[in-house]
């Protein structure tokens, strides 16, 4: 345990907290106040500006994933299934067809977990924040309101130059190169190998074990 004159001393000089904000008091003060005139003058948000959910309703197929991770529970979704022909196929299929897809904006925190966890991107961020309602009834957006949103939503930044290449684009890529390989590989005909005549059994010496000589074949079995 420290003593009262140890922390003093390892504090420093007494009042010097003191000074230090009065010397950030001061230098604000010389500093000249800009009031923006909202909102006749729009103001400058930072970039990707957490304001409104926007729902892109063609991505959406129901995987209902944003409605359960949301963690209050805010967003309400309602689908039903219908039969697809799909020429060639042995039978129909189904698809899930949006029906209501709400977002209450006076329970949501703006966590982002919703647009995070959308496999498919039909969620985005908008920077438009006025929304504002009388009623906070009409603070309920329904999938048409959410869908005017769209058209607000900036465009993704730029990727890192340096950065490593997202995992679709590698796939893409690779791909793209199977065939771009085979096709630049030439092609060499295949040529069959030439059959050689099988080979001879080699011709006795004259003289050796067993062979004899047409004279001595012919002469062979006759009385001496």
């Amino acid at each position: 345990m420290l003593r009262m004159s140890e922390r003093s001393e390892s504090a420093g000089v007494p009042g010097s907290g003191l000074v230090k904000g009065l010397a950030v008091t001061l230098k604000t003060m010389t500093k000249r106040s800009t009031t923006q005139q909202y909102p006749d003058v729009a103001p400058d948000l930072p970039p990707r500006s957490r304001g409104v959910i926007a729902l892109m309703e063609e991505n959406c197929t129901v995987c209902m994933l944003c409605a359960r991770e949301c963690p209050d529970w805010c967003i309400y979704i309602d689908s039903h299934k219908e039969e697809v022909a799909v020429p060639g196929a042995a039978r129909p299929r189904q698809r899930n067809v949006l029906d209501r897809f709400d977002i209450d904006f006076s329970l949501c925190m703006y966590c982002g977990i919703c647009i995070e966890v959308c496999p498919f991107d039909a969620l985005h961020w908008s920077p438009e924040f006025e929304y504002s309602e009388y009623d906070i009834k009409d603070l309920l957006h329904d999938k048409e309101h959410l869908g005017e949103w769209v058209a607000t939503v900036p465009p993704p930044p730029a990727h890192d130059p340096q950065g490593e290449p997202a995992k679709e684009e590698t796939a893409a890529a690779r791909k793209a190169a199977v065939p771009a390989a085979s096709a630049a590989r030439p092609t060499v005909p295949a040529v069959r190998p030439e059959r050689r005549p099988a080979a001879r059994p080699p011709a006795a010496e004259p003289g050796a074990a067993g062979a004899g000589t047409p004279e001595t074949d012919a002469g062979e079995g006759t009385p001496a």
